[in-house]
């Protein structure tokens, strides 16, 4: 059945009109919105609540609950935006608080006076002050900063940094952080967070852009994720393929190949009790050789940060258990 049309409505009327007939018909007095089947009636572009069966328009005023002002472009869209950020656990109010701005200009950005100068810089102390009213917020906000610094330098995504924030959030909460440095409870909920979103950073990596010891990382790791019921999958060792074969510039056929490898292996219960750096750099160094891409057991050792040792035993373990003779 196809729908009529405001036009098809509006030429209906002008014969209604010609032939000296009223536009209001018995058919439409007796439409009542409570006893209307819902299936025939239609929403059209413009908005309006149709009845099919008869025309008749039943609801004609929407009501647009859009911006009153039009942008273009995001930098537009931005700038008449009349909200601010959205909130986030990575700062330790959530970003709720307003922030005095450090350029001493004025609206017009002309710059303001001396005595304002002065003025300005006396509310940018206080309000630094006032954003962090107890040891506790200054705890969070030192932690939150580490947090920050380290996801950077590891390059890992945001939604990382939330979950890694979250995790320290109810650490303190819990009064997990007592006895314990601030970077190494930070740096412990952040590699809890890599791993949580399976994203492939080893506990050395973590480690070198923290400012407390593997040791120490392992251990309060180890302590947060039992404490708050963490509950960690074991790492794949797949995931580390892409990235060292990347570093490696290794082709996508060594990569399938490495894939393989693990597979196998890992079903024959290699894995078991093994780091998953080491088992992924001996797979691609294998994957390497039956690919003719050889890589030397000491580039593949400082890309994945493992010791040739290392990658010697696990080369020789996965070979056998490929049936594969070197």
């Amino acid at each position: 059945m196809t729908r009529p049309t405001r036009q098809r409505e509006g030429n209906e009327r002008r014969e209604w009109r010609d032939s000296g007939e009223s536009e209001t018909t018995e058919e439409t007095d007796d439409v009542d919105l409570d006893e209307v089947d819902e299936e025939d009636l239609v929403r059209t572009g413009d908005g309006e609540l149709m009845h099919e069966p008869t025309g008749i328009i039943l609801e004609e005023d929407r009501i647009d609950p859009g911006p009153e002002w039009r942008a273009f472009n995001h930098s537009e869209r931005q700038e008449k935006s009349r909200v601010g950020a959205p909130t986030t656990n990575t700062m330790h109010d959530k970003g709720l608080t307003t922030t005095i701005d450090w350029k001493d200009q004025d609206a017009y950005g002309r710059s303001i006076s001396s005595k304002k100068r002065s003025q300005m810089h006396r509310l940018r102390k206080w309000q630094e002050r006032i954003r962090t009213k107890d040891a506790g917020e200054r705890n969070l906000q030192f932690a939150l900063s580490e947090i920050d610094r380290m996801a950077s330098a590891l390059g890992v995504p945001r939604s990382v940094r939330e979950v890694a924030s979250v995790i320290y959030r109810r650490a303190l909460k819990e009064d997990l952080i007592r006895g314990r440095s601030i970077e190494g409870v930070s740096t412990s909920t952040l590699y809890a967070a890599c791993r949580k979103e399976g994203i492939p950073r080893s506990l050395d990596e973590v480690a070198e852009v923290s400012r407390v010891e593997q040791k120490e990382i392992g251990r309060t790791y180890r302590y947060i994720s039992q404490e708050l019921g963490l509950e960690m999958k074991p790492v794949d060792p797949k995931k580390y393929v892409p990235r060292f074969s990347s570093e490696l510039e290794l082709s996508e056929e060594v990569q399938n190949k490495a894939n393989d490898i693990i597979e196998t292996t890992a079903e024959q219960g290699l894995l078991s009790g093994k780091s998953p750096t080491g088992f992924a750099a001996a797979a691609i160094y294998a994957a390497s050789l039956l690919c003719n891409e050889k890589k030397t057991q000491r580039e593949v050792a400082d890309v994945a940060q493992v010791t040739e040792v290392t990658i010697r035993n696990r080369y020789q373990e996965q070979i056998e258990a490929m049936g594969i003779h070197s």
